[in-house]
């Protein structure tokens, strides 16, 4: 028989930082608050490769986006304060975000290092409804981080997601349990989840430019044209989403991408910075007590076309030379190099929690001595900086390059 909890209509919030990596770097620069601030990489006066990872609302009013290439940002605003990212102080910030969540409902589902969903259905005798937990977590963020978020509201994830980014930044969108499809309607069909710019021309090409446009097909219409993602299509315009909120404390992924300055065709070159990204992910995962089970590969060309390789490993890891040694295997697939390479990167996912050392050797983990080393590395790491410090161990990796291979 199903709970009182159950029977309720569900409270979902979507929590959403506001330009969170720009916004960490005013705050931790009073100079550059109220001034336009850009995350990525250098861009060498308007010379520079790569692209923005984030920047401030400042930065926004002069056309700067996330993914814009930086030497573009940089013509369109070169007085902006240009930052490389900083993945250690975002992941500790974000970490504390994620605990202050986290007191007020378990059922805590982050999305990324910057969002999350939670499901505050159970909360509501010890801090209010929906709308007093949204004002109670905003303001906690605001006084222990000394930043802004923007919380949607709702009966469930899809419509709490659009209703947070409603009202940015510093928002809040209540969607009150009945009303939302009202609140879905005159929205554009991008809103919706999976719909890209692909997906967005294709539906154009039958007439739909609306949520309310899906919503007045009939639903047998959308199982017909896209089957079970047409019959998904059909309950979120709706405003239907069943999907419940999945509680996890750690991420989906973890990656670092790295730009060469120039496209590259040096092979020794292409395996530093494979190892050097080994180590970024092994250690982020590392602090945050988790083991990947399977490592991706991203590999870009000089004409922008892009490829990637996984493969699931047979024990999770956190170990950089697993991480390097597997990468560096999947790279096979693209040599001999018959084009320069604009950028490579590293992922992992699959994720499990570590366990204490007490019990790596039976869990087939690296042995405790290992486990030390990699944590004073890290301690050092994250003191001095990456290159601080490095394991020579490995260096020692068989280099696979060769043209001929």
């Amino acid at each position: 028989m199903p709970s009182s909890i159950e029977m309720q209509t569900r409270t979902i919030l979507h929590v959403d930082m506001d330009a969170f990596y720009a916004s960490v770097e005013q705050r931790e620069r009073p100079e550059f608050k109220g001034t336009p601030v850009v995350v990525g990489a250098d861009p060498r006066g308007g010379k520079g490769r790569g692209v923005v990872a984030a920047c401030s609302y400042e930065a926004r009013q002069y056309g700067i986006h996330s993914a814009l290439p930086i030497s573009q940002a940089w013509h369109l605003c070169p007085t902006a304060n240009y930052v490389r990212p900083d993945g250690v102080l975002y992941g500790d910030v974000s970490g504390r975000i994620m605990r202050i969540l986290r007191q007020f409902t378990d059922l805590v589902e982050p999305v990324s290092i910057d969002e999350a969903f939670l499901d505050v259905t159970g909360s509501s005798r010890l801090f209010g409804d929906g709308r007093s937990i949204a004002r109670a977590i905003k303001g906690r963020v605001l006084k222990e981080q000394e930043l802004t978020c923007s919380i949607g509201v709702a009966t469930n994830k899809f419509v709490a997601k659009i209703a947070s980014d409603a009202d940015k930044p510093d928002g809040l969108c209540i969607v009150p349990g009945g009303k939302e499809q009202n609140f879905l309607m005159d929205l554009p069909i991008r809103k919706i989840w999976g719909v890209g710019p692909r997906s967005e021309e294709r539906l154009k090409g039958w007439g739909i430019r609306t949520i309310a446009d899906i919503a007045a097909r009939k639903q047998s219409f959308w199982v017909r044209k896209l089957g079970k993602r047409g019959d998904h299509l059909w309950h979120l315009s709706q405003g239907i989403d069943e999907r419940p909120v999945q509680p996890s404390r750690g991420f989906k992924s973890l990656s670092h991408e790295s730009t060469f300055e120039r496209d590259c065709t040096d092979l020794k070159e292409i395996k530093k910075t494979l190892l050097s990204l080994s180590e970024k992910v092994a250690r982020r995962c590392r602090k945050h007590g988790l083991l990947g089970s399977c490592v991706r590969l991203k590999w870009r060309f000089g004409d922008f076309s892009t490829f990637s390789r996984q493969r699931k490993l047979d024990e999770s890891t956190d170990d950089a030379q697993r991480l390097f040694s597997v990468a560096l295997d999947l790279s096979r697939d693209f040599l001999p190099l018959t084009r320069a390479v604009r950028l490579i990167g590293v992922g992992v996912s699959g994720f499990e929690e570590r366990r204490s050392p007490s019990q790596a050797a039976f869990f087939g983990d690296l042995d405790e001595r290992k486990r030390s080393l990699d944590d004073s590395v890290d301690r050092i790491a994250e003191r001095f900086g990456s290159q601080a410090i490095r394991k020579a161990s490995l260096l020692d990796e068989e280099d696979t390059f060769h043209v001929g291979y």
